[in-house]
C-alpha cells in the first residue's frame, strides 16, 4: 500500500510545474498582463475570456463560474482525478521521485484508478502495435498501404491491429499484473459467456488520445467480410477516461497548429485525418464513434479562443449530399458568432479527404481546404441550386426561399452583403428590393423574439422594432470586447491622471457609447478633468463625489483600482497614448460613417455645394483616422483586447 505523500514533496512539485504549460494543454492562453494569461474557461461554456492563469504565483481562477486554485486543483477538476493521482500525474510529469512516508520511492498505485487505466490502455497499444508487423494483420497492412499509408505514416497515427484470439489481450496484459476488473474498466475486456474476453477482434486499430497525449480508448475498422457481427467501425465503449462527446481524434497532434494557425478542420473518419496531415494539413480532427457536437465545438474554441477579435476558423468537410446539407443547416441556425466563421469544403464527386488523396495526391487536399466557402454562402447557394433560375417563376420561388434564410443572419452589415449577394446569384435586377425584402423579414425576426412583446399601439412599426438604450445605473460587464477601449480610457484618466492630460479632456461626451461610461465621463469633467493636478485617493474621491448614484460610484471605484494590461510600469505612458488614440479614432469612424450616409442623400449635380462640402470633412476626417490608427499601432502592441 502507498504511504503517505509528504508535504514537502506536494510543495517542491507545485513549485517546479509551470502551471501555465498545464492549463496550455487544455486551453489557448494569450499575454494579458504582466502576470497574467487568459482564455475561455474548460468548465464552463463562454464566448468571452473570463479563464485567467498567474504563472508566478500558480493559481488560475475563472471570474465567470468562480473555479480556482493550484495546478493540482486544475487536474482534479478537468481530469476528474483525486488530489493524491494528481500530484501523482505532476511527479511522473517531472520525473519527481516520491519519498512516501512508510512507503519508499516505489509505491504501486491504487487498483482502478484513473492512471491505472492510462497504464492499462498504453499497455494495450504497445501490444496492438507488435501485432500490426504479425503475418495475420497483411489485410490491415494491405488496408493502409491501398491508401497511400506507409508504415510510417502508420506509426506516426499509431496505428494497430488487433488479432483474432478470444482473449489475447486480455491474457497479455494480466500476465504485466493487470487485474480483469481494470480492463473491463478501460473498456479492453468484457466478460463473455465463456470468461473474459478482448473488446477487439480481427480490427485495424487507431488510438484516440486526450489533450495531454495519453491512450484513453480505440476506434476500430473491419476488415473482413466473415465480420458480420458488428458496425462497420466500433470504438471503445463509455469509461472513466473516454467520453466520446468530449474527444476528437488526431487533436493531440494538431492542438498546437490549431491554437497557432487559428484554423481547425473537421473531418469525417480516422483515414481523413490521416489524410490531411500527410498532405500539410495539419488542423484536422475528427469525432470518435459519434456526430460531432457542442462539446466538440466548445473545446475547439477553447483552443482558437475565439471572442469578439476572434481571427480564428472551423472549415467542415462535408460530402456533397443532403446529410452535408443538412448539417451545414444545423451550423447555420447555431452560434451565429461563430457560424460567421465557419466554412465549408467539398471535394468533388463527393470525395473524401483520403479518397481525394489517393486520386490526386497531396496538393489536392490543401486545395480543397484553399477554395471552402463561407458557410452562409453555402446553404445559400445549396437551397437556390433546387430552383430553375432561368425563368421568372424559378427565380421567385427562390427569392422566397433565401429571403427568409438570409434574414436570420443576425450580423447587419453580413445581412445586407449577402442579400446583395442574392440578388445577384438568382439573377434579380432590383437588387435594392432584395435588401428591403431581406431587412423587412429580419425586423419581424427580432419583434417577434423580443419576449413575447408586441409593438405598442400607435408606434410606427420600424420604431417599435429599435433597441431601448441601457439606463444610466446598468454596469458594463468588464468583459464587454465592444467595450474594452472606451473602459481603458477611462481607468486611464482615474488611475493616470497625469499620462491621459489634455488628450483626455479633449474627448467628447459621444466617445462614450455606454450610459455608464457618459455618466463616468461626466463626473469626470466636473471634477475638473486630469487639468485639476490631482491624483490617487484624492482624485477618485473628487470624481466619485461629483454623483448622487451609489452604483456610478462603485463604478468609479472599479475602475480605480482594475488593472491595465501592461508587463511593467515602464509601459504605462505608452499604453495610455495607444488606448486614447484607439477610443478616438473609434469615434472618428462613427463620424465617418454618418458623413458617408448624408453623401448618399445628396444630389452632387442638384446640391453639389453641400455635396463637395461633406466630401471635404470626409477626406480630412480619413486622414484623420489614419493618423489615429498609426498612433494607436505604435502604441498600443501589448492592449489586451486587440
Amino acid at each position: 500500500m502507498a504511504g503517505r505523500l509528504p508535504d514537502r514533496d506536494i510543495a517542491a512539485i507545485r513549485e517546479r510545474v509551470r502551471i501555465e504549460d498545464v492549463v496550455g494543454e487544455y486551453v489557448a492562453l494569450k499575454r494579458a498582463g504582466a502576470d497574467s494569461m487568459k482564455g475561455l474557461c474548460p468548465f464552463h461554456d463562454e464566448k468571452s475570456p473570463s479563464f485567467h492563469v498567474r504563472p508566478n504565483h500558480g493559481h488560475f481562477h475563472c471570474f465567470g463560474c468562480g473555479e480556482g486554485g493550484d495546478v493540482f486543483a486544475f487536474l482534479q477538476k478537468i481530469e476528474h482525478v483525486g488530489f493524491i493521482e494528481a500530484v501523482e500525474q505532476m511527479a511522473d510529469r517531472l520525473n519527481y521521485k516520491i519519498n512516501y512516508e512508510g512507503g519508499g520511492t516505489s509505491v504501486q498505485r491504487d487498483r482502478g484508478t484513473r492512471s491505472r487505466l492510462v497504464a492499462a490502455n498504453a499497455a494495450a497499444h504497445e501490444f496492438y502495435i507488435a501485432q500490426l508487423g504479425t503475418p495475420e494483420a497483411e489485410t490491415a497492412r494491405a488496408y493502409l498501404t491501398e491508401r497511400n499509408f506507409d508504415h510510417n505514416a502508420a506509426h506516426q497515427f499509431g496505428c494497430g491491429y488487433a488479432p483474432s484470439g478470444w482473449d489475447t489481450l486480455t491474457k497479455h496484459l494480466m500476465r504485466k499484473g493487470f487485474e480483469f476488473k481494470e480492463l473491463e474498466a478501460a473498456g479492453l475486456s468484457r466478460q463473455g459467456q465463456r470468461g473474459p474476453m478482448d473488446r477487439f477482434h480481427r480490427r485495424l486499430l487507431w488510438p484516440i488520445r486526450n489533450l495531454g497525449g495519453d491512450v484513453i480508448g480505440f476506434g476500430a475498422r473491419r476488415l473482413y467480410d466473415d465480420d458480420t457481427m458488428t458496425a462497420k467501425y466500433i470504438n471503445t465503449p463509455e469509461t472513466v477516461l473516454y467520453k466520446k462527446s468530449q474527444v476528437l481524434f488526431g487533436l493531440d497532434l494538431a492542438k498546437r497548429e490549431i491554437a497557432k494557425g487559428h484554423q481547425a478542420v473537421v473531418v469525417e473518419g480516422y483515414t481523413d485525418v490521416m489524410a490531411m496531415h500527410l498532405s500539410g494539413v495539419k488542423t484536422a480532427v475528427a469525432s470518435c464513434g459519434t456526430a460531432f457536437g457542442d462539446e466538440h465545438l466548445a473545446l475547439l474554441r477553447r483552443l482558437l479562443m475565439d471572442d469578439n477579435f476572434w481571427r480564428g476558423e472551423i472549415i467542415y468537410t462535408f460530402d456533397g449530399d443532403d446529410a452535408g446539407q443538412a448539417a451545414a443547416l444545423k451550423a447555420f441556425s447555431g452560434d451565429q458568432k461563430l457560424a460567421g466563421q465557419t466554412y465549408i469544403a467539398v471535394a468533388p464527386d463527393g470525395l473524401d479527404p483520403c479518397e481525394l488523396r489517393q486520386r490526386s495526391g497531396d496538393g489536392s487536399v490543401r486545395d480543397l481546404v484553399a477554395r471552402r466557402v463561407p458557410l452562409y454562402e453555402f446553404v445559400i447557394r445549396g437551397l437556390l441550386a433546387e430552383h430553375n433560375l432561368d425563368t421568372p417563376e424559378g427565380q421567385v420561388d427562390a427569392l422566397r426561399r433565401g429571403v427568409p434564410v438570409v434574414a436570420q443572419i443576425k450580423d447587419n452589415a453580413l445581412r445586407k452583403a449577402y442579400a446583395t449577394k442574392l440578388a445577384g446569384w438568382v439573377g434579380w435586377d432590383d437588387i435594392q428590393m432584395v435588401v428591403r425584402r431581406v431587412g423587412d423579414e429580419a425586423r419581424k425576426n427580432a419583434r417577434g423574439a423580443a419576449s413575447g412583446a408586441t409593438p405598442r399601439r400607435g408606434v410606427p412599426e420600424r420604431e417599435a422594432a429599435q433597441p431601448v438604450s441601457a439606463p444610466a445605473a446598468e454596469r458594463p460587464s468588464p468583459r464587454d470586447p465592444a467595450l474594452m477601449v472606451q473602459r481603458q480610457a477611462l481607468i486611464a484618466a482615474l488611475q493616470y491622471p497625469a499620462f491621459a492630460g489634455p488628450v483626455f479632456d479633449s474627448l467628447e461626451s459621444d466617445v462614450f457609447t455606454h450610459p455608464a461610461f457618459k455618466a463616468v465621463h461626466a463626473a469626470i469633467v466636473e471634477a475638473g478633468g486630469t487639468a485639476a493636478g490631482l491624483g490617487g485617493a484624492e482624485w477618485v474621491a473628487a470624481v466619485a463625489d461629483n454623483t448622487d448614484d451609489l452604483t456610478m460610484r462603485a463604478m468609479v471605484s472599479e475602475l480605480a483600482g482594475e488593472q491595465l494590461p501592461v508587463k511593467s510600469e515602464a509601459d504605462i505612458p505608452r499604453l495610455v497614448t495607444g488606448v486614447l488614440a484607439r477610443v478616438q479614432e473609434s469615434w472618428v469612424g462613427r463620424q465617418i460613417a454618418e458623413l458617408k450616409s448624408k453623401l448618399q442623400r445628396i444630389s452632387s449635380t442638384e446640391q453639389s455645394e453641400a455635396y463637395f462640402a461633406l466630401f471635404g470633412d470626409l477626406v480630412a476626417l480619413e486622414q484623420y483616422r489614419k493618423s489615429l490608427m498609426t498612433q494607436a499601432m505604435g502604441n498600443s502592441e501589448d492592449f489586451a483586447g486587440r
